[in-house]
């Protein structure tokens, strides 16, 4: 008689179950890895279009006519054309101009897939103004 077990015999009675048990075990640890992973994926793509409605806000203001109110107004216009609450929701928008610089600051509210919890995105961007020099 060979040492090795036949492949072709059945399991014992004591091991009837232990997928089961196995798979009753592992497959909310495998949800929540994936639901991590998704998670993290909407959290930077609302950080990344955050922070491109940021820069073309300060792109906007930061022009020789540019003004706080027109940069305010092309970055909601890109936040909308990016997808608006598809992406990002409660977003504020602020601004300031000085003689020398352009800011822009976007926040959010990511998408969530994890009940309870909803991160928080600012992004913020700044651009020397432009200006004619003698």
């Amino acid at each position: 008689m060979s040492p090795h077990r036949d492949p072709t015999q059945h399991r014992s009675r004591n091991d009837r179950g232990s997928v089961a048990i196995q798979m009753a075990l592992l497959l909310p640890a495998l949800f929540a890895v994936m639901l991590i992973g998704v998670q993290a994926s909407l959290y930077y793509h609302a950080r990344s279009v955050a922070l491109a409605a940021a820069e073309e806000g300060a792109r906007e203001a930061a022009g020789q006519t540019g003004t706080r109110d027109s940069a305010i107004a092309v970055a909601s216009a890109f936040l909308r054309d990016a997808g608006g609450d598809d992406v990002m929701t409660d977003t504020g928008i602020s601004g300031t101009r000085t003689a020398a610089t352009a800011t822009v600051t976007v926040t959010g509210k990511t998408l969530s897939v994890i009940p309870g919890w909803r991160g928080t995105v600012t992004q913020q961007a700044s651009m020397p103004v432009e200006r004619i020099t003698p």
